[in-house]
């Protein structure tokens, strides 16, 4: 048998490689650092830039991807098939006396076996071990063949995609197009792994473990209900106030009107006082109150503290579906959430 003929499989297991390479690199590599070599001015980052930024055009080079794939492995069983098969019958007939036909399929079945341990090995597990350990080289490497493919398979992306997509709606399932996204869980993982690996530090491991779990709670999971929280009617009348405020050892009390549900603002100890030796006693509530921010129950903690950084303010009010005040969050409770197990509370500042 010829080299011509070895030379065909072996390309065309490469392009099997090819592919599955192409496919783990463009899943696996970080957006940042593409980015950031676009910037640097890395021609083929800016080539596959748009594939990786984009969903829709990431869903197309998977696709592509799978159709090289598919392409490959059938054309490679096809051509041994009615190259290397044909002429090792006739040796196997010879070899074990077999007849024609009997020698024929123990060298299909022969070949096949050959080739789909072959094909496994270094054109799937081979090129997939490389993509995942070198993403950004595997997928600037493969960018420009794929572009290729996907101008050669264009007709056929949006024919296979949408049957595909066609069939997930038939058993109630939505097609999710690829993105590089993690869940909670695989960055936990990555962030131990790192650690393990020695790029990061065991105190740099806890904060970024801390953080990620403090992203998983809610502002519901970390506020104060209303019946543990000392509140003030906006009629209080100056008298019950002074007492409410003295015998209270918190710094600022919620105030409400009507309801304990319908939280309208908060009294600082500091004002009312300043309020007193301006104006002495007397003064009414409702122009001692300072408005308070509201967050819904379900926003998550991180986020909590960044809308209070913003709008420079220590405490929130949590708010359920209906726009109905639950509790009350401060932002010492979150980063006490963030530096210890469960629901630490300060309640030097809790109203």
């Amino acid at each position: 048998m010829s080299l011509t003929v070895w030379a065909v499989i072996l390309v065309l297991i490469l392009i099997n490689a090819l592919y599955v390479a192409a496919e783990f690199g463009a899943v696996g590599v970080r957006r940042s650092r593409v980015k950031t070599l676009s910037d640097d001015g890395n021609w083929l980052a800016r080539r596959l830039m748009p594939f990786i930024n984009d969903p829709a055009n990431l869903d197309r080079y998977v696709a592509v991807s799978q159709i090289g794939i598919t392409l490959s492995s059938l054309l490679l069983g096809a051509y041994a098939q009615a190259t290397v098969a044909v002429w090792l019958a006739p040796h196997l007939a010879g070899w074990f006396s077999l007849d024609p036909e009997t020698a024929g399929s123990s060298a299909a079945i022969s070949v096949l076996v050959v080739l789909t341990a072959a094909q496994v090995i270094l054109g799937e597990l081979i090129p997939k071990s490389l993509a995942l350990q070198f993403p950004t080289q595997v997928a600037l490497a493969t960018v420009l063949p794929m572009r290729w493919s996907l101008a050669a398979f264009r007709p056929f992306i949006g024919l296979l995609n949408g049957s595909a997509t066609a069939v997930l709606r038939l058993f109630g399932i939505e097609a999710s197009p690829h993105r590089h996204i993690h869940s909670p869980d695989e960055i936990e993982l990555l962030i131990v792994e790192s650690r393990d690996g020695g790029l990061l530090e065991p105190d740099e491991h806890k904060r970024l473990r801390r953080a990620l779990r403090l992203g998983l709670r809610t502002a519901r999971d970390l506020m104060v209900p209303l019946p543990q929280l000392t509140m003030l009617p906006i009629d209080t009348t100056w008298t019950d106030l002074v007492h409410v405020m003295a015998a209270s050892p918190f710094s600022r009390i919620p105030v409400y009107r009507g309801s304990p549900d319908q939280i309208i603002g908060t009294l600082r100890v500091k004002d009312l006082v300043y309020q007193y030796v301006i104006d002495g006693v007397g003064s009414p509530l409702e122009r001692l109150v300072r408005p308070v921010v509201h967050v819904a129950h379900d926003l998550p903690a991180d986020r909590v503290i960044a809308l209070l950084r913003d709008k420079r303010v220590h405490q929130a009010v949590v708010t359920d579906a209906e726009n109905t005040a639950i509790g009350l969050l401060t932002i010492q409770d979150v980063i006490g959430a963030f530096l210890v197990t469960g629901h630490a509370r300060v309640d030097e500042v809790r109203g």
